[in-house]
């Protein structure tokens, strides 16, 4: 098996034992609707990504990691990658995230912290279960290019 794939399957599989953990046991079949259809396309992203940010802006667990960002920059990524990545008609204009994060240093914890900043959003827009599931499905797999190993 390639390096690549082993990776990609090992953070799929890691993300998977998450949310069994997390009491999410099963997926339902996807709807004939995209994801970002079901979200409620780009209005309902932009605010969902604006009230995250401000999640994390108020967390003291990772918010100095963001101390420098270009806040609007980082929004306008967002939007762009949650909507490409959920079916809608964005193009993400961003790096990759293993370019994006290298160096940084980046752990579990916070990687875990930035999740549950991000669930408390979507709980608070009371976004259905097998939506929120489909969409920390689409962006789980990205821990293993964020988080550095052995940090």
């Amino acid at each position: 098996m390639h390096p690549k794939s082993f990776r990609q399957l090992l953070s799929i599989t890691a993300f998977s034992a998450l949310l069994v953990a997390a009491g999410c046991t099963s997926t339902p079949p996807k709807p004939e609707t995209s994801l970002y259809q079901r979200l409620g396309g780009i209005e309902a992203i932009t605010a969902v990504v604006d009230d995250f940010v401000a999640n994390v802006a108020a967390d003291s667990r990772i918010n100095g990691r963001f101390a420098t960002t270009d806040i609007p920059r980082f929004k306008r990524l967002l939007v762009e990658q949650i909507c490409a990545g959920s079916g809608g008609p964005c193009v993400y204009t961003g790096r990759d995230m293993k370019t994006t994060h290298a160096g940084m240093g980046i752990t579990d914890a916070e990687f875990d912290a930035l999740v549950e900043d991000l669930v408390q959003t979507l709980d608070k827009f009371k976004v259905p279960t097998a939506e929120k599931e489909e969409l920390l499905g689409i962006l789980g797999p990205m821990k293993a290019d964020i988080v550095e190993p052995g940090t």
